[in-house]
């Protein structure tokens, strides 16, 4: 009886798992040796494959390049017929190959080792041509390939893209490359917004609504609505933030007292409001305003009244 699709999809991911876990007994001494030879190159990683260990290889490729390590691909069929080219003396070369043996393998091989550059095998197969050949060597053999026939590649790829990331991780820590850093290589989309977008920027582009303390509560009413912010900042005469006044304190405000004549700002102002930096990052502002439960923050500097940042510019943005 054929096991049912949801029994061969649950064994498929036990013995690509499987495969993974193993490669943490496959690390050996060479691992140092290549993360410190790609780290210190004075060129780039270049890294090369045939089949589908050439599509692994262009994962890491741009794994490596957007967390700080300048790699480039080179496919290994085209590298012998003139790509070969893009190889410059500083470089390290990194030949991915489940076998080790494939015929593109061995003519590439050669003709990296004549160039005198630092080769790095990835490979399933330690006795292969490849490993051999190979300066150091990273293994990632796998017992057995999750396609029902064991032979097309499912473990060995999936093992191959771990060892990928794993370099790149070891190689971000050796690097000490930090958020900040990953911004740079990320200014597209939610992701780099996330990482590059500030308090401050976000706030300069909107009204920055403001009072001084002694301005009559009809002031501070035409300020709210005329801003259309639900808050208004209350300063003095040195735009030095002395507190905030929101619609809700304009109402408990209403609920106390029927006397309004000769009120000021403050007589209503909120003192120590919450307040953010302009530098601060944008999704820091978010996380701030959901656990305070508000609305807006106050963007102050040394004191100094900058502007609103409101809820509504972080959904505008998507980072909500």
């Amino acid at each position: 009886m054929k096991p049912s699709l949801l029994d061969l999809a649950k064994k498929t991911i036990q013995l690509e798992a499987r495969s993974i876990a193993a490669l943490e007994g496959l690390l050996g001494k060479d691992f140092d040796a290549i993360v410190d030879a790609i780290q210190h190159a004075k060129g780039r990683l270049v890294v090369s494959g045939i089949g589908k260990s050439a599509i692994v290889a262009q994962k890491i490729v741009a794994t490596l390049n957007s967390t700080g390590s300048p790699s480039l691909f080179m496919h290994a069929a085209d590298a012998i017929h003139g790509d070969l080219g893009m190889v410059t003396p500083d470089d390290v070369v990194m030949v991915i190959s489940k076998s080790g043996e494939s015929p593109e393998i061995k003519v590439l091989v050669p003709l990296i080792k004549n160039f005198g550059n630092p080769l790095i095998g990835m490979v399933g197969n330690k006795n292969s041509f490849l490993a051999q050949a190979a300066n150091w060597v990273l293994d990632t053999t796998v017992d057995q390939e999750a396609c029902p026939n064991n032979l097309a590649p499912t473990s060995s790829t999936t093992a191959q893209m771990v060892m990928g990331d794993v370099l790149a991780v070891c190689l971000m820590e050796k690097n000490n490359f930090k958020d900040r850093d990953f911004a740079r290589f990320h200014p597209g989309g939610n992701l780099g917004k996330k990482l590059y977008l500030q308090a401050g920027s976000l706030a300069a582009a909107q009204e920055k609504p403001a009072v001084l303390a002694h301005a009559p509560l009809q002031k501070v009413i035409v300020e709210i609505t005329q801003k259309r912010l639900g808050v208004t900042a209350v300063v003095d005469e040195m735009n030095q933030l002395k507190g905030i006044i929101t619609d809700g304190d304009l109402r408990r405000m209403l609920e106390k007292t029927t006397n309004l004549a000769g009120l000021t700002a403050k007589d209503i102002y909120s003192k120590d409001p919450v307040t953010i930096g302009p530098d601060a990052l944008a999704i820091t502002a978010l996380d701030l305003l959901r656990e305070k439960s508000i609305s807006q923050l106050v963007v102050a500097e040394n004191g100094q009244y900058l502007g609103i940042l409101h809820l509504h510019d972080l959904v505008r943005e998507g980072l909500v």
